[in-house]
């Protein structure tokens, strides 16, 4: 009998435990969505897992940059034990969703924490290149960033700043030493990501800088 008692006050234990962390894991991505500080802060404080992925699979850091959530993500930044290189499904870092938005300041806090500048397949510079954020090409490349990085196609930086016509973010490509003969799996170059994409600014550009580079 005091065995059944007793088998009966832990599960009325457990149970509230259960209810209670479910409650929090919910707190917790409603507070996210909606940009709620004070309550991420509370539920951190209380042991939640800032590691912890919503029922999509998602980490709260690729949620807040993405979302995006300023007030939740600056603490997420804070938090000890946060797993700044978490993926998504595409295999993109939150380094390189906030490079796509030009979250400036938010790149260099990831830099700081130790986010992989250089992540294999598609990088950060790759993402900056396609937003059209010269600022944040800038940031990585004096973080190391290789410049010629290739995607599983081969495509590089260079050749998404070329499709997208930010000049800005080109010229900044181009005078760090990046390789416009360079091709993807098709044979396409930067200048044949211009002119396929009506760049003509782009193209332009990049017939300068060839046109500027030493004969061989």
């Amino acid at each position: 009998m005091k065995y059944y008692i007793r088998y009966i006050l832990y599960l009325i234990v457990f149970i509230g435990f259960s209810g209670a962390g479910a409650g929090s894991y919910d707190d917790f991505f409603k507070a996210l969505q909606f940009d709620d500080q004070r309550t991420v802060s509370q539920l951190l404080a209380r042991g939640f897992d800032v590691n912890t992925r919503d029922p999509q699979g998602l980490h709260p850091l690729i949620l807040a940059v993405r979302q995006p959530a300023p007030a939740v993500l600056e603490h997420l930044l804070s938090a000890p034990g946060l797993q700044v290189e978490a993926r998504n499904r595409n295999d993109e870092s939150a380094l390189m969703l906030a490079a796509l938005a030009g979250m400036t300041q938010v790149c260099r806090r990831l830099i700081a924490l130790d986010a992989d500048v250089n992540k294999p397949g598609w990088t950060p510079l790759h993402y900056a290149a396609t937003g059209g954020h010269a600022e944040i090409v800038q940031l990585l490349l004096e973080h190391s960033a290789y410049i010629d990085a290739q995607s599983p196609n081969q495509t590089t930086p260079l050749m998404m700043a070329a499709m997208y016509g930010n000049t800005r973010t080109l010229t900044a490509l181009l005078d760090a030493g990046a390789d416009a003969s360079l091709k993807n799996q098709k044979g396409m170059t930067a200048m044949d990501f211009a002119l396929e994409a009506d760049r003509s600014g782009a193209a332009e550009l990049i017939e300068r800088h060839r046109k500027a580079l030493p004969k061989q």
